[in-house]
């Protein structure tokens, strides 16, 4: 699958952030799993010129999904905390597209496409094709996938490349269905 990857293709690398894995405000199971499967794939990306991006939560202090604003969330990925920087084994390209999101206090935002940029630097690119990771697949990965579905993405996810927060039982799952129902390719191959 991963030779699959050619220019005009890009690689979405969602909130793989300190706070996510780990030891982190906000870690999700086995998050830091992930980073080594994304790392073949940036790693592909550079050698057959595909695109890489690479995303990040980076919430003011008062951010509306904040417990103490009355959010569902510990407090995570604060503007420039140590929380809010990329797991320190994840690859950085040379070259990349950086997201940054839900910067706004009152505005709540998992998918990577919403307040941002996102879209129209892919068309740009005439970037038609995307393969996606990252963290959490219920959340921010799920809300990427099925915006870039909307916006007329061919969407692959890379599923082992991404890992749950399963607020409820089942709700990896459901993500992936909902996903595979708007769309989506699944792929379960690592590379």
């Amino acid at each position: 699958m991963i030779d699959q990857l050619q220019p005009g293709d890009a690689v979405v690398v969602v909130d793989i952030q300190k706070d996510f894995c780990q030891g982190g405000a906000l870690a999700v199971p086995d998050g830091d799993k992930v980073v080594e499967v994304l790392n073949r794939w940036i790693e592909q990306a550079e050698r057959v010129g595909a695109t890489v991006v690479l995303t990040r939560d980076w919430h003011p202090p008062d951010h509306c999904s904040f417990k103490d604003q009355g959010g569902p969330w510990p407090d995570h990925c604060v503007q420039d905390t140590a929380g809010a920087e990329y797991h320190p084994d994840l690859r950085i390209p040379q070259v990349a597209i950086y997201v940054d999101k839900a910067t706004e206090s009152d505005h709540e935002c998992y998918s990577d496409f919403v307040g941002t940029r996102l879209g129209k630097q892919l068309r740009d690119k005439s970037i038609k094709r995307l393969w996606v990771g990252g963290l959490a697949l219920d959340y921010c990965v799920r809300a990427t996938v099925l915006e870039a579905l909307a916006e007329g993405f061919e969407v692959h996810l890379l599923r082992p490349a991404t890992r749950a927060v399963e607020l409820k039982p089942g709700d990896g799952q459901r993500a992936i269905a909902e996903m595979l129902a708007a769309g989506a390719v699944i792929e379960e191959a690592a590379s």
